[in-house]
Parts: structure tokens; sequence; C-alpha cells
């Protein structure tokens, strides 16, 4: 579980997002990130005796900065409102398939996994094995506890039309069109601050691997 008073600096830092309050409450900061990092421990630890491929990652291949980079954005708060971390078998800056955790009080905890928006060379391997496996990754999809977890596959950035190659009649095509293969389940904050929060967590990854192990296999 993560400690009340990580939450409680993720809502105050929300609410008074600048450098002169970040720098007074500095050491409240420290103790949040280190509680947050123990945590992303216990994941790795526990999670890595189903997943080998993520049993050698090291906190810091995990988890992410909380000073935004604010060069391209309209907001220009400089800090995040969330503690994350993403896990996949090459760390958080290899853009692989893998799993995310996002913890921010209000409303907004939650886990998910897959790839988002993969280059085009990969994301030609991706429809390709989906074309070619589509029973298979049907299968994974539409089973009963992924489906009651997670739902439907993110459609936010699918194609209008399918993609070259590709025909309008091809059974697979509504999944040929995703730009991402992505999945995700929420949290409460009663749930972030319980001591089931861990096997929460290891409950949806565990749900999400075989959707993992495709993507990664048609990646390889």
């Amino acid at each position: 579980m993560l400690q009340p008073a990580t939450l409680t600096f993720l809502r105050q830092l929300k609410r008074n997002n600048n450098r002169p309050w970040f720098e007074a409450h500095k050491d409240k900061y420290l103790e949040a990130k280190a509680d947050f990092e123990a945590f992303v421990e216990q994941v790795i630890t526990a999670y890595g005796q189903t997943d080998t491929s993520l049993a050698g990652l090291e906190v810091k291949d995990c988890v992410f900065r909380i000073y935004k980079d604010v060069r391209f954005s309209k907001d220009k708060t400089p800090y995040k409102s969330n503690f994350a971390a993403g896990f996949n078998k090459g760390g958080k800056r290899v853009h692989l398939p893998g799993y995310y955790l996002h913890i921010e009080p209000g409303g907004n905890h939650f886990c998910g996994g897959g790839i988002w928006m993969p280059a085009a060379p990969e994301l030609k391997k991706i429809r390709q094995e989906i074309d070619y496996n589509l029973d298979e990754f049907l299968g994974i999809i539409r089973e009963k506890q992924f489906r009651k977890l997670f739902g439907e596959l993110n459609t936010e950035s699918a194609l209008s039309r399918p993609p070259q190659g590709y025909s309008a009649d091809n059974p697979a095509v509504d999944f040929l069109k995703l730009r991402s293969f992505i999945v995700g389940s929420s949290f409460s904050d009663a749930e972030v601050a319980s001591p089931k929060l861990l096997k929460l967590i290891l409950q949806r990854f565990t749900a999400m691997k075989p959707l993992i192990d495709f993507l990664n296999r048609a990646m390889d």
C-alpha cells in the first residue's frame, strides 16, 4: 500500500503547483517519492515471478520524473500531480509493450498496459500478427476476466479507414485500424490507500500479460 501522506502530498501539489511551494515542501516530496519507489520495488519483485522479463528491472528503470517538460505545452505548471511508473523488459525509456501504473488522487488512479503509438515499422508488424492470428488475438481480448477488468481496447487514435494493404471486409479490420493497443483499469482513493493495492495491481497485470506477450512477439 501507499502511505496516506503520499496521497496528501499529491493533492497539495495539485493545488500549489509552483516552484516556491514545491521547494518549501521538498522534504515532503522526498518522503512521498521514497514511498512510491518502495512500492514500485514491491511490484517488480512480486510480478517478476510471473513475467520473468521484468525480474531484472531496477526502480530507476521504471519511475518517471515528477518534473514536467513545459517547452511545448500550454500548461506551464512545472510539476506533474501524479507518480507514475512503466514496466517493460527494456525499461521506461525503451518503447516496448509493457505495463503502466499511475497514482493521482481525485479519481485518476489507474494501471494499464499495451503499447501507445508504436512507430510505423512496429505498427505494421503488430497489424500483421493480428491479421495472421486473429483467433488467438480475439481469445485474449475477449477472455472473461480480461473483459471484466478492462472492457474494450482503447480506440481513441483509430483510423477512420483500413490501413494500406488491408480491405474493409477483413475480419480483423476494426483492430487493424488501431494505432495504439492499450487497455486500462482504474482504482479508487480507498483502494490505493489499502493493503490490497499490490494484490489488485498484480491481478490486473496478470490479466494483461497475454496481450503484452502477443504484442512483444509481434515486434520481436
